[in-house]
């Protein structure tokens, strides 16, 4: 059972009122991998969240809207603070995400982040984010492809000893590329499991001396669940996640 947090929307469809959102890609990538997605309900109370990580096996940080800069700076210039496009519910998704993750660490159960999820579990382990990646990185690839948003765009390299360059049996890993922010500082947990060419941060890991911290992390800048269906190397990343799982889950019964 594979507790997948949604993004939110201003208008759903129902009734237009705030609704939780979720692609059906991660749905089905996780499911592909022998994984049961639960949809974590929009709510910031610590208990239902805490209870909703400890009925699940593992957690799944998906994209979305930019992460409040207030986590993680101390003010963003007007020029910067244009390109910021926030959660339409005040806020409220970063809070929950933060427990979220807060839980997942406490509990200790595996973590696969993505895209926007990278940037929130870098922020929540005390590291920043560039806020707009053409505003303040010279030279930067175009990162934000959204015309070809399921397909490989660039390449990354991996980090050879990496968790993502086992998992794939790769040195090099064709991605998609949909967002205008990354990793800044790292968190210092962390280190870097993937970049690009141009530099920024693509993965990211737990570093050596924190890995008994969780049984598995992982975190990706890309949309691997985009990819699964022709790309084998990205399927693996949910196949090593839910095993992953199952192994914890196994060893606590």
């Amino acid at each position: 059972m594979i507790l997948v947090s949604p993004g939110i929307e201003k208008k759903g469809e129902e009734f237009g009122d705030l609704s939780s959102s979720l692609s059906a890609r991660y749905e089905m990538a996780v499911q592909a991998a022998g994984g049961i997605p639960m949809t974590l309900s929009g709510t910031i109370s610590r208990e239902v969240i805490a209870e909703s990580v400890r009925r699940s096996e593992g957690v799944l940080l998906t994209g979305g809207e930019d992460v409040e800069p207030r986590l993680y700076g101390n003010g963003v210039p007007a020029k910067l603070k244009k390109t910021v496009t926030l959660t339409p519910d005040g806020g409220a998704r970063d809070l929950r995400e933060l427990i979220l993750i807060d839980e997942v660490f406490q509990q200790r159960k595996p973590l696969l982040a993505i895209c926007r999820g990278h940037q929130v579990l870098n922020v929540a382990l005390g590291g920043t984010l560039l806020v707009d990646i053409p505003s303040q990185k010279r030279g930067a690839l175009n990162h934000r492809r959204m015309d070809k948003r399921s397909e490989v765009v660039h390449q990354v390299q991996l980090t050879p000893d990496s968790l993502l360059a086992k998992i794939t049996g790769r040195r090099s890993l064709g991605v998609n590329s949909t967002h205008h922010q990354a990793v800044g500082r790292i968190a210092a947990p962390l280190r870097p499991a993937a970049r690009s060419e141009d530099g920024i941060v693509e993965g990211l890991e737990l570093k050596p001396d924190a890995a008994k911290w969780l049984p598995f992390l992982l975190s990706v800048q890309f949309h691997p669940e985009r990819l699964v269906d022709r790309h084998p190397e990205h399927a693996v990343i949910f196949r090593a996640f839910t095993m992953a799982c199952l192994l914890n889950r196994n060893k606590n019964i």
